[in-house]
């Protein structure tokens, strides 16, 4: 049965598909839309197009869904991470920021959402804990590779924050472009303190992916 007025007022959308993935999926949207605490068992079922009763039945409690969505939101986060570009050098530093951010904003947005809801419910920390230990070690790891040396904690988290600071604001007033040149400007700044280590500096006329920077001439 439905319950008065059901069909005027449900929300009509896309199916996404039925599938647990599908659910996790929405509800990762929900989050994103509408913070953690409107994740519910009917915003999940109302995002995906299905019933509420399916969504009961994949996860049973709503702690059991938030958990899932969670693990959920770190797994797909972690593949598409984008600092780990494989070269090892300055000027292909976080590469695909950008385009993770495009490409995945409700991902993104749940990360943020998250953050804020670990300070009211410490519970969630450990998991957020994890993801963000394994961001620091990707970043740490490429900045080792780029700079030619093992680098200080302090430095790691810097370049961390500031590549954060970039997914913020895209995610929220939108303007690639300014990510991408911000970045530019980073790797110029990377491969300084590269060559500084020991590492080579770009030859004369090499391109550093600096918008607008004319070769540089002997």
């Amino acid at each position: 049965m439905t319950e008065p007025g059901e069909h005027s007022t449900r929300k009509r959308v896309t199916n996404y598909g039925t599938g647990r993935i599908a659910l996790l999926d929405a509800a990762v949207r929900v989050v994103a839309q509408g913070g953690l605490r409107k994740l519910t068992y009917r915003a999940v079922a109302e995002e995906a197009g299905v019933t509420h009763g399916l969504v009961v039945h994949h996860f049973g409690s709503r702690d059991a869904l938030i958990e899932e969505a969670v693990n959920h939101a770190i797994r797909s986060s972690l593949r598409v991470n984008a600092l780990d570009s494989g070269s090892g050098t300055a000027r292909d530093f976080a590469r695909d920021l950008g385009a993770m951010v495009d490409a995945g904003p409700d991902v993104q947005a749940f990360q943020y959402e998250l953050l804020l809801e670990a300070r009211r419910r410490p519970e969630l920390m450990p998991q957020l804990r994890d993801l963000y230990e394994e961001y620091f070690e990707a970043a740490r790891r490429e900045l080792t590779e780029v700079l030619g040396r093992p680098v200080e904690r302090g430095t790691s988290r810097l370049v961390f924050a500031a590549l954060e600071g970039l997914v913020l604001h895209q995610l929220v007033f939108g303007e690639r472009e300014v990510t991408e040149e911000a970045l530019a400007e980073l790797r110029v700044l990377l491969a300084g303190l590269g060559a500084g280590s020991g590492r080579p500096a770009p030859a004369a006329g090499e391109r550093t992916d600096r918008p607008g920077a004319a070769p540089t001439d002997d």
